[in-house]
């Protein structure tokens, strides 16, 4: 998205130097930030309803902590937009500081809450502030990252860079998971009463190594045009309307990544419930957690990868037929409260559902916007579907297993029912926007290349 008196003035190409620190910042920045997000999805389902839903049955205080659970996710459309605006305007390197910031302090302070017992229901009402928070803080996280590492590639590449922001997000999990898990380990008492708070506590720290990479980066390159053309131009956009004025492609980005988020519902935080409830220990469940998530980070990168030689689409699409196919052997593989049965479960899926559908997605959904408006975009798409996916779907599960008395019947049509809708949409957005899509990946190498004048983009 050239002008003229843009054209003439190539971008300054990144040094390879700096491109591996961008893609380092951007990963560490986005395993910082989840280690903080998802350390309180596996709280919600292990810890929480005893500590902070003491005064309900065990049935309902699950409910009640992954309601809570399902607060932060509401939160990340919030998140997108205000951070997508002022990432479009302002720049992307100093939105993802403050977004880092934020996180680090609410989960800091999460370590520190009094529980129910000790302050009745203030308690629940604290944590649920801190966690919209939290939800705020990851909604304006993802886009940016992944767009430094979009914006500073070669289109070649772009699904290889933008995997390792994604792959942030289970190697967060599995840090998160190991330190929960190895203060499990203290007796039952000690655990509950401080040891929970420990991998809380440690934020502080691994924020402040996450800002430190992040402060030694640069802007995007062609963010830096965007704004130059604007001011040449006298243009002044607002990047909502934007987005709004081309609907469509956000219907798409929306339903491209629901899928994503139901299934990682299902191993996230649903899987985790069901199988302490068939056996397993909870210092067994967080190791195969740990385990998995290293997996799930190097499938996220394999296939990023993969769909830089063989589409973006077809990649995804693999993920959602996968899950869809999984999701039966998925249940009743951990429903036997067998430790490697368990395992295999959590490695089936986090390789051949979550990997596929995760690694792609900051290239896929970021190839989709104008670069004025990119940020919001991407952001409003991705964090749209992480709401009703990651947020109210582990609920809807929970729900529907205790209403069947363990039932898997109308779980299982839930996920599968989320696979082929997800599919569908896909298949038709690539029906009816390959054109478009094609002409925003050819505008995205000339912006880059800064050779030739470009068309203005299409939203695909």
């Amino acid at each position: 998205m050239s002008s003229p008196a843009c054209a003439g003035r190539p971008l300054e190409q990144t040094s390879p130097r700096e491109l591996r620190r961008v893609i380092a910042a951007g990963y560490i920045g986005s395993v910082v930030e989840y280690y903080d997000f998802l350390l309180y999805v596996t709280a919600s389902s292990l810890v929480f309803n005893k500590l902070f839903f003491s005064n309900l049955s065990p049935v309902a205080g699950t409910i009640a902590s992954l309601g809570t659970l399902a607060v932060g996710y509401i939160a990340r459309p919030l998140g997108g937009l205000i951070f997508g605006h002022y990432g479009d305007k302002i720049g992307r390197k100093s939105v993802l500081v403050v977004t880092l910031l934020m996180m680090g302090i609410a989960t800091t302070l999460i370590g520190i809450l009094p529980t129910s017992d000790q302050v009745g229901t203030l308690a629940p009402v604290l944590l649920v502030a801190l966690r919209i928070v939290q939800g705020i803080a990851v909604g304006g996280e993802w886009g940016g990252a992944s767009l430094m590492a979009f914006e500073h590639t070669q289109p070649h590449r772009h699904g290889f860079a933008t995997s390792f922001s994604a792959a942030g997000g289970p190697t967060g999990t599995a840090i998160a998971a190991g330190a929960l898990g190895l203060f499990a380990l203290l007796p039952t008492e000690q655990f509950y009463s401080w040891g929970w708070r420990i991998p809380f506590l440690l934020s502080a720290v691994l924020v402040g190594i996450g800002i430190w990479t992040r402060l030694k980066i640069s802007e995007s390159p062609l963010f830096l045009q965007e704004k130059r053309r604007q001011l040449e131009q006298g243009q002044t956009k607002v990047p909502l309307w934007e987005v709004l004025r081309a609907p469509r492609t956000l219907i798409l980005a929306f339903f491209a990544m629901l899928a994503a988020f139901t299934f990682n519902s299902l191993v996230g935080s649903f899987g985790l419930t069901y199988a302490r409830d068939s056996g397993l220990d909870v210092s067994v469940i967080l190791g195969i957690q740990v385990l998995g998530g290293v997996c799930c980070a190097l499938s996220m990168i394999a296939f990023g990868a993969i769909s830089d030689r063989f589409g973006r689409r077809r990649t995804l699409g693999f993920g959602m037929v996968t899950g869809a196919l999984l999701s039966y052997p998925f249940l009743q593989l951990i429903g036997t409260g067998d430790t490697v049965s368990t395992l295999l479960a959590y490695l089936m899926f986090y390789i051949f559902v979550n990997g596929p559908l995760f690694g792609p997605s900051g290239a896929f959904l970021s190839e989709q916007f104008e670069t004025g408006s990119r940020y919001t975009g991407a952001s409003l798409g991705y964090q749209a579907a992480s709401t009703l996916g990651g947020g109210l779907v582990p609920l809807l599960l929970a729900s529907l297993f205790s209403a069947q008395n363990g039932g898997r019947g109308l779980v299982l049509f839930l996920l599968i029912g989320v696979g082929v809708t997800s599919a569908c949409a896909l298949a038709i957005g690539a029906a009816t926007s390959h054109r478009n899509s094609t002409a925003i990946t050819d505008n995205a190498a000339h912006e880059i290349s800064g050779t030739v004048p470009l068309q203005k983009e299409k939203s695909g």
